[in-house]
């Protein structure tokens, strides 16, 4: 399925219908009095969130977004039919925006939620209503409102317990796949990952969400390489594991750059909870690892676990170690 992590759409709620002027007509009933019935309300747009989307492609093809309108009144009181809701399913993560794209209208954060964004208008009021003591036969009926109508913008941002991040060509896709059942795109070039791509791991009955970020270069943060798109989606990761590819000749120059483009982007973002997981431990010799582990520790002083994920190396304990950090 392609991916598309925003989308402009115009929404109409629909008009409610207009109420009746209508008079009762039964035999040897000369004056029968007023019976027009209320006109109905016209459908809503509603947004759904579904756990099971993690794109906005159906925007792409259809922008125009229409609910239906209300029935006009009827005679013997008889009030319209209402329109039907028009319900729009989008991932969770998503968020609605004003025409602006900068005025936030709402937030979708948990599965199912559901949020009126355009509401229908009120039906018209039928000629039965008009009836008073002075005025025993009013011709009075009133038309239904208009249902709200505006431009929105959709922005789509990725919700994960884990985000992978890293430069380019690190092996986050293929870490993705072999935790998960997910199948994205693995190629040995940069930038073979140009959107995020989502997958579910299981340890002991327990699930672990994670996502791979496209590789961050210097200058993301300002757009360079789509940067930008890809760190909004890290906003609403939980935590983040940071693939370094230890083949790298400065290691520790790989991990400043990343998190200087992170730093950069949003301080929420160096704030989150991090795992450093040095990946391809399967093409240098044990010698070189421990000398750039050393060196690593050195002057960070912080966990390092070592994968090989295209080997299958350490990927038991890894998925212990998120487990462990989503459910502790």
């Amino acid at each position: 399925m392609k991916f598309l992590d925003q989308a402009k759409i115009y929404v109409k709620a629909g008009d409610g219908g207009s109420g009746s002027a209508s008079f009762r007509r039964e035999k040897f009933v000369e004056f029968g009095g007023p019976d027009g019935g209320d006109g109905g309300s016209g459908g809503s747009i509603v947004f759904v969130a579904e756990r099971n989307l993690n794109t906005l492609i159906d925007f792409r093809y259809q922008q125009h977004f229409k609910a239906e309108k209300g029935q006009d009144g009827k005679g013997k009181k008889k009030t319209g039919k209402s329109g039907k809701d028009l319900i729009l399913k989008v991932p969770m993560g998503t968020q609605i925006f004003e025409e602006d794209n900068n005025t936030l209208i709402d937030d979708f954060t948990k599965s199912d939620q559901k949020i009126f964004v355009a509401n229908g208008g009120k039906g018209g009021l039928g000629n039965v209503r008009f009836k008073s003591s002075t005025n025993r036969a009013p011709r009075k009926k009133t038309d239904g409102n208009k249902g709200e109508s505006f431009w929105i913008w959709l922005q789509l941002k990725v919700i994960a317990d884990i985000g992978i991040v890293g430069m380019p060509n690190s092996g986050k896709s293929s870490l993705l796949s072999v935790l998960t059942s997910a199948k994205p795109k693995i190629a040995n070039y940069p930038f073979t990952t140009i959107n995020p791509n989502l997958g579910v791991a299981n340890y002991n009955n327990k699930e672990v969400t994670l996502a791979d970020i496209p590789g961050l270069i210097e200058g993301a943060h300002e757009g360079i390489g789509l940067g930008d798109k890809f760190l909004r989606h890290i906003e609403r990761c939980k935590n983040i594991l940071h693939l370094i590819d230890i083949t790298n000749k400065n290691v520790l120059e790989s991990y400043y750059k990343v998190r200087k483009e992170l730093s950069k982007y949003s301080n929420k973002l160096i704030k989150k909870r991090e795992i450093i997981v040095f990946n391809k431990v399967d093409m240098i010799s044990e010698e070189e690892i421990n000398e750039k582990i050393n060196a690593f520790k050195k002057e960070l002083k912080k966990n390092i676990y070592t994968i090989s994920a295209l080997k299958n190396k350490g990927l038991k304990t890894i998925k212990k170690i998120l487990v462990n950090y989503v459910h502790w």
